[in-house]
């Protein structure tokens, strides 16, 4: 059995720490690296697909980024408590056509005793982008730099 320190129950800190993890993960757009962070039989609706176990993780993620190139995501915590943790995130891409993309959504999270992550839903937008309109322009940033402007609709 892994396990994914911080556990829940989660405090503020703790809830920050596993937000900030997600980031970090998601950036390296290693679908292997990304998918331990879930338990083997992980439950995901992404969009509308809905997927379960790492195996269905790592492919799904594959194609995504696949697909989504440049990928570069920003991740916020929202709330907290317990073994649950939602955020609210944005992330830039660009197609195959070279058109970029800015995605906005939500994520309601669900963590097993050792810090996997057993559940996932995530809601997302999708609105076409300029070059010139990019704000995500490279894969991570330090969490101490994030503002709440990083998330604005300016």
């Amino acid at each position: 059995m892994t396990s994914r320190p911080p556990f829940p129950p989660f405090d503020e800190r703790s809830a920050q720490q596993k937000v900030q993890a997600a980031e970090d993960a998601w950036n390296t757009r290693d679908p292997e690296r990304v998918a331990l962070a879930y338990t083997e039989d992980s439950v995901w609706r992404n969009r509308d697909t809905f997927l379960t176990g790492r195996d269905e993780i790592v492919a799904f993620l594959r194609q995504k980024w696949d697909r989504e190139r440049d990928y570069a995501l920003r991740k916020e915590l929202w709330s907290y408590g317990g073994n649950r943790i939602a955020v609210r995130f944005q992330y830039e891409c660009r197609d195959a056509q070279g058109q970029w993309w800015r995605s906005y959504g939500n994520e309601l999270w669900e963590f097993d005793e050792n810090g996997l992550m057993r559940r996932r839903e995530a809601s997302i937008n999708d609105m076409a982008i300029g070059e010139s309109e990019r704000r995500i322009l490279r894969p991570s940033l330090p969490a101490a730099s994030q503002t709440a402007e990083d998330f604005s609709d300016h």
